[in-house]
């Protein structure tokens, strides 16, 4: 569930030069998401672990977090059942 939600944030994702030589991501529809790095590489790396953080921190405090390509993560409130 996770995994392909991150998935389509990173295909939403826009990177950018700045002007020390670094890099900066942003993904469109997920508000506060901003990643830095030396290379576009180590900046996706971190894109991805500020998209995790980002997901937990509004699951913790009951906040949406928008669909995106047709993923969702969410809580169920329904119990689980045991098997």
């Amino acid at each position: 569930m996770f995994s392909e939600y991150i998935g389509a944030a990173l295909r939403r994702a826009k990177y950018e030069p700045l002007e020390n030589g670094t890099y900066m991501a942003t993904v469109e529809g997920l508000r506060g998401v901003i990643a830095t790095g030396e290379t576009i590489e180590k900046c996706r790396e971190d894109l991805i672990e500020v998209i995790e953080e980002w997901i937990t921190i509004r699951l913790q405090r009951g906040l949406a977090i928008p669909d995106l390509d047709g993923y969702r993560v969410g809580v169920s409130q329904e119990p689980m059942a045991v098997v």
